[in-house]
């Protein structure tokens, strides 16, 4: 299998964290393809560098998807996961899309621990858009920088644990899921001291998008993911020109 890691961030120190915990996640034998954002944000963390980086997540697939047998994308905005779905032909993961399928074969209450105050509205409107909002218990933010820095992601270990404990016993949460691509891989460090388990996007997404690849279901030919045909676009990418215009997804 070949997995095209996708960070829309321009951050190159979370793509290279992502891509050493997808190659300890993923099954033997998988090729990791890891990409980052030619241009935008480097965290994303409002609505302006959110549409700057549905663009660069898109661009990224019709550049890189060729020869892949499944797309992750390693931001935790999901940024261009309906657009891929629609252009490509392979499978198109988001990471907390992936998090919160997850979360609910685990428990009905889902709690959701962030570090940013600023971005919780955000998240809160997407997760409402995925038909997530209700089974969300509660929400947790761990003021932190130090989670965006190449050293700093088990510095607030402790603070994290104990944000999502107080899930836990405050708002009943039955699963927890520990938010952002810098935390790829932390459910598996965090969770033995936890009360609740715990999921961090970027394992969920590795499994489910091996589960999909195995799975080999068709590329819709009607509906809102079918892929677009005959459409004309300038002053983007050659290859999203081409994926525009029909060419199939699984050579874009």
């Amino acid at each position: 299998m070949r997995l095209l890691v996708l960070n829309a961030n321009t951050s190159d120190f979370v793509t290279q964290r992502v891509a050493d915990a997808v190659r300890r996640i993923a099954t033997p034998g998988t090729e990791i393809v890891p990409v980052t954002g030619r241009f935008g944000a480097r965290v994303i963390g409002s609505y302006t560098e959110m549409a700057i980086g549905e663009h660069s997540a898109i661009e990224l697939m019709a550049r890189h998807a060729r020869g892949c047998d499944a797309v992750l994308i390693a931001v935790s905005w999901d940024s261009g996961l309906r657009a891929g779905r629609e252009l490509l032909s392979i499978p198109v993961v988001g990471m907390t899309e992936a998090a919160l399928l997850t979360a609910r074969q685990l428990g009905a209450r889902v709690g959701f621990v962030t570090f940013d105050q600023r971005s919780l509205t955000l998240y809160r409107a997407m997760i409402e858009s995925y038909g997530f909002g209700p089974a969300v218990a509660g929400w947790r933010v761990v003021e932190s920088k130090a989670v965006y820095t190449p050293s700093g992601a088990t510095e607030v270990d402790r603070q994290i644990c104990a944000a999502i404990d107080d899930l836990a016993e405050r708002d009943g949460a039955e699963v927890a899921i520990v938010n952002g691509a810098v935390m790829a891989g932390a459910a598996a460090r965090l969770a033995p001291n936890c009360i609740i388990p715990v999921l961090d996007g970027v394992t969920a997404g590795v499994l489910q998008a091996q589960a999909l690849v195995r799975l080999g279901a068709a590329k819709p030919r009607r509906g809102g993911f079918a892929r677009p045909t005959g459409r004309e676009a300038i002053d983007v990418a050659p290859e999203l020109i081409a994926a525009l215009r029909g060419d199939d997804g699984r050579s874009t």
